[in-house]
């Protein structure tokens, strides 16, 4: 078999290696928690929640495909299995049953708040090693950033709403 060989050394590798991979246990569990509560959304704003969910699903599924791609560049297998999701996932998920759209908008900011916050230790700790990926993470990160104003701008009409 034939081992795609990283032109990082294997100090930088292994940093590297490791916030790629991390990266896209996020990303995929954030596509999850997108489709979940996709699913099950319920109440007056169900439409534009619902449309705003498939848009965090495809952002975070695109750039899981991103992500995974460059690993497999510098010779890290990725490694995208359910039981890898399951077992390595730290984001916020979503209860069981219908969601009530206010429970949505709380749990999506939740997880990205947190996706975003795991990524940005990311790109600090891939600044020296890899550049390359570095800059990959901030544009994952400032498309996160995106969707997370669009939630929290939810709640904002809310609050708006209640004052």
């Amino acid at each position: 078999m034939t081992v795609v060989k990283s032109t990082l050394s294997e100090e930088a590798l292994g940093v590297t290696g490791s916030a790629l991979q991390e990266t896209l246990v996020d990303l995929l569990g954030l596509s999850l928690i997108g489709k979940q509560a996709h699913w099950n959304v319920v109440g007056p704003r169900f439409r534009s929640i619902h449309l705003q969910l498939d848009e965090v699903v495809a952002t975070a599924r695109a750039h899981s495909d991103t992500v995974a791609e460059r690993a497999a560049a510098l010779g890290v297998p990725p490694d995208g299995r359910p039981e890898t999701i399951a077992a390595t996932f730290a984001l916020p998920g979503s209860k069981d049953g219908w969601l009530r759209d206010t429970e949505v908008v709380e749990l999506m900011v939740a997880s990205l708040t947190t996706a975003i916050g795991r990524l940005r230790e990311r790109i600090r700790a891939t600044e020296e090693p890899d550049p390359v990926t570095q800059d990959l993470l901030i544009s994952i990160t400032a498309d996160l950033e995106k969707q997370r104003w669009m939630f929290e701008a939810e709640n904002g009409s809310r609050d708006n709403a209640a004052g």
